[in-house]
């Protein structure tokens, strides 16, 4: 089964977790591509998405909006799951928390199977604000590997059989934040 983890990563957090994806899944077996949504074209080689993004504001940035809106028709077509990156605090090890209003539509919208949230990470050094006031109190990396391989587990037993969701048609397509192209 061949299977694409794709993200978008400012800072390179998020794409970390993208690449603790893509490894755990490729140990179990699977054939696994991993490339920055910005980097890609073409979906119709795989059997399964995998999709994350950073949330700066409680939002993914851009291209990784334009990812799922360019590829809404493919990805309705196989099993999708998102991640997102980005409370930079203990929050996700102590409970699941939804996803994003903006998350959630877009996820709707492609039938995902579903989201989860993995803390984030923010370098004390980071340059340029509003990033560089924040890290002065909540620099550190909040992404727990052994959580994010635990999910990659359950992914990972749920691929073989998995079948591309439901996907629900928002009538106010401003809520994904981003025109189709």
């Amino acid at each position: 089964m061949r299977v694409l983890v794709t993200w978008s990563s400012k800072r390179g957090g998020t794409e970390g977790i993208g690449r603790i994806v893509a490894e755990a899944l490729g140990a179990r077996g699977f054939d696994v591509v991993a490339r920055p949504a910005a980097q890609l074209q073409r979906l119709d080689t795989f059997d399964a998405v995998i999709v994350g993004g950073a949330l700066y504001a409680n939002r993914w940035p851009a291209d990784v909006r334009r990812f799922v809106n360019r590829h809404v028709g493919q990805l309705r077509q196989v099993p999708v799951w998102f991640f997102s990156s980005g409370p930079l605090d203990d929050s996700t090890d102590r409970g699941d928390l939804p996803a994003s209003p903006q998350v959630a539509v877009l996820a709707e919208r492609v039938g995902a199977k579903g989201h989860v949230t993995f803390g984030g990470r923010l370098e004390s050094n980071v340059k340029g604000f509003p990033a560089s006031a924040m890290a002065k109190t909540l620099s550190g990396d909040w992404r727990n590997p052994d959580r994010i391989r635990a999910w990659v587990t359950d992914l990972a037993n749920r691929l073989p059989e998995a079948m591309p969701g439901v996907p629900i048609e928002h009538a106010a397509r401003s809520n994904s934040g981003c025109r189709s192209f």
